[in-house]
């Protein structure tokens, strides 16, 4: 039997997809349309942008293409939001497991990438946009420290190219000194880690 990947090297992406939908969980009926620290997009746009980056992550290793555009989310989903994510994660993280143990470069929406980094991109996007429902929603839910410091090193690789090619990410942002890890990655990526909807 060959050898796979299976939980070695992606405890970050498992780690990113658990606080994803532990923070759709917490979402009431009437907060999917809240705004988010994206601008002009809903917590409901959010998720769906999250949801097909997602699969994009997916279907680049198995083949084939998202069913839309991640930056043209829909307002809606079919179904319930969580049981459609849902779908998306099992099948990334079974998609990731069945490489074979020895796999040192993954297939990516971004390119081939070193597999530690395509598993940190996929992490990062679904971590960073849980937290921005979470903050969206008025949940008391961080982004994990620990998660933050798996997905830097895919995030000192990739942001500063995706934001100068593709305006993907805001403008980074000075970390304070007291700044734990998760905040400073925020703060990287163009987020403000204090923000709340009343003072947007």
């Amino acid at each position: 039997m060959t050898d796979r990947v299976g939980t070695v090297g992606t405890e970050v992406l498992t780690q990113a997809h658990a606080y994803l939908r532990e923070v759709v969980a917490g979402v009431g009926d009437g907060q999917w349309g809240s705004p988010t620290p994206c601008a002009g997009w809903t917590a409901r746009q959010v998720l769906n942008h999250a949801r097909i980056d997602q699969q994009g992550y997916g279907l680049a290793l198995t083949g084939g293409r998202p069913d839309s555009d991640p930056f043209h989310p829909a307002d809606a989903l079919d179904g319930d939001p969580a049981a459609e994510l849902d779908k998306v994660l099992v099948m990334v993280a079974e998609a990731y497991a069945a490489l074979p143990a020895d796999t040192e470069e993954a297939p990516t929406p971004l390119g081939p990438l070193p597999l530690r980094i395509a598993v940190g991109a996929a992490a990062m996007d679904a971590a960073v946009h849980a937290w921005d429902i979470a903050v969206a929603t008025g949940q008391d839910r961080p982004l994990p420290v620990d998660t933050a410091e798996g997905i830097r090193p895919a995030a000192d690789r990739l942001v500063d190219h995706l934001r100068d090619a593709y305006q993907v990410f805001a403008p980074a942002g000075e970390p304070a000194p007291d700044h734990d890890p998760a905040e400073a990655l925020l703060a990287f990526l163009g987020r403000d880690p204090h923000w709340t909807p009343s003072t947007h």
